[in-house]
Order: C-alpha cells, then sequence, then structure tokens
C-alpha cells in the first residue's frame, strides 16, 4: 500500500472509530432472529433461540441477545405500598388526590406531566436499566409508553415524548439499545422518543405491524397470543422476528405454556 492510500485507509478507519463512539457501544437485536419472550418466569429457551426478553430482577442467558423488561410508567402492582411511601408524589393524583390507576392491570400510574418530575423517576428507573447493564442485558424493554391513553386526559402523548427521552438517554449512557414497546402512534416521533427497536404484541392482531416496520424497518419483535394471528404475522411478515406466547407467559412447564417462533 504506498503512503496516500495508508493515509486514506487510516483515515477511514479513524472515521469508522469515532462514529461508533458517537453512536454508542449498544447494538440492537439482529432482525428476524429467533425470539423468545419469558417476561412471565425464567426458563432454558428453546432451541435455536437467541434473542430473549426476560424481567428485570431475572438473569440473562449466556450467550444470547438479552432485552431486559422495565416497567417505565407503572408501578407493578408489588411495589405500589414502596411507590406510595417513599415517592407519593411521583403518583399520578387526580383532582381529589386519589391516586390515578391503570385499571386493566391494576398499576398505579407515575406521574410524569413536568420536567423536574420525569428527570426524578429518570434517577429510578436509570438506576434500574443501569442495573440491567451490570446484569448482562443488552438492551432495555421499556414498557407501558402508552400509558397516557389510559390516565383520565391527565397525561398527553407529549409527556411521554419527553420521558421516552429521558429514559432513552439514561439507557443509552448505560451502552443499552433501547426498546418501545407496543404505542404505534408513537413511531412517528421516533426522532424525539429516541428508540432503536420496537417490541410489538398483537401487531397482527390490530394490523399495526406495517405501522412499526414504517419505522423501525425489520427491527421488530412481535408477540402473538392466538395461533390464528401468529399464523397470519408468519406468512405476511417473513421478515420479522414472532413468537406465539401464552397471554401469562408462563414458565416451560407451567399449565398452559405455549411457545412457537417464525
Amino acid at each position: 500500500m504506498n503512503p496516500s492510500r495508508r493515509s486514506r485507509a487510516v483515515l477511514a478507519a479513524t472515521v469508522a472509530v469515532i462514529a461508533v463512539l458517537a453512536a454508542g457501544c449498544y447494538a440492537k437485536p439482529t432482525p428476524n432472529a429467533t425470539f423468545d419472550y419469558q417476561i412471565g418466569g425464567a426458563y432454558t429457551p428453546p432451541a435455536g433461540v437467541t434473542v430473549v426478553a426476560r424481567d428485570r430482577l431475572e438473569s440473562p442467558v449466556k450467550g444470547s441477545y438479552n432485552i431486559c423488561y422495565v416497567n417505565g410508567f407503572q408501578a407493578q402492582t408489588e411495589a405500589e405500598s414502596w411507590w406510595l411511601t417513599t415517592h407519593p408524589t411521583l403518583v399520578l393524583r387526580d383532582a381529589q388526590g386519589t391516586p390515578v390507576k391503570d385499571t386493566q392491570w391494576n398499576e398505579l400510574i407515575l406521574d410524569i406531566r413536568t420536567a423536574a418530575k420525569r428527570t426524578a423517576l429518570g434517577q429510578i428507573v436509570g438506576g434500574w436499566m443501569t442495573g440491567c447493564h451490570t446484569a448482562g442485558f443488552q438492551a432495555v424493554d421499556l414498557d407501558n409508553l402508552d400509558t397516557y391513553s389510559r390516565s383520565q386526559n391527565l397525561i398527553t402523548m407529549d409527556d411521554a415524548v419527553a420521558y421516552s427521552r429521558v429514559l432513552t438517554d439514561l439507557g443509552h449512557a448505560a451502552d443499552l439499545a433501547m426498546g418501545q414497546k407496543n404505542a404505534s402512534d408513537l413511531v412517528p416521533r421516533k426522532a424525539d422518543t429516541g428508540f432503536d427497536f420496537v417490541i410489538a404484541e398483537e401487531c397482527n392482531h390490530f394490523a399495526e405491524c406495517g405501522s412499526y416496520t414504517a419505522g423501525f424497518g425489520t427491527s421488530v419483535l412481535v408477540i402473538e397470543y392466538t395461533l390464528a394471528d401468529f399464523t397470519k404475522g408468519c406468512a405476511d411478515w417473513p421478515n420479522l422476528s414472532i413468537v406465539l406466547r401464552d397471554v401469562a407467559v408462563q414458565p416451560i412447564g407451567s399449565p398452559g405454556y405455549v411457545y412457537d417462533a417464525c
């Protein structure tokens, strides 16, 4: 290699390194990889699975790409007392001061309506995400972005977008790829939220898969809960990772456990 070519090669390599550093040290899940969704309980993944999502309190799978489930917009039912006692001002309340819940899941809704509260919540949830990275996870499954639609009109979409950006910035700083969970309405706001990929529940059932791929291409992981929706998805979206799970996402060996992938 002559000196000029060597100089150009060194320059190109340097630019490439700078680009990687600028983008952070996180990597998205490989598109169309075989996926397993285990947030209801951890178990040894079926043969061929290379991408696994588990609750943040579980251990990641060695040799796999691991996604850490984090409920960032609502309080887990078992943590309700902790939130009300330790962080009462970060729980959404109605005009009478009564805590507001997502009635479908009986979960307290977190108050993300001001920058100060978003920052305070980011310190808590960001700590969980840092714990995910320390444990060996590569990404976060950030759940309940669409809480604003169940908040008695107290939280706006813009609030959700602003809080999402707080969390994605914190996740990226911890070298984690950030997954948008559901909330197809937020896909056009991708540049504002900062998400890297999507985990979509029942997008075939609700005819939303195209909305996700329009914003995220093949970086979409799909969970279906009926055989008909799973079969349709496998036929219509052969370049996506799609799994069939039971609604309770139970561990293998539990009554009602269901798993298939395409």
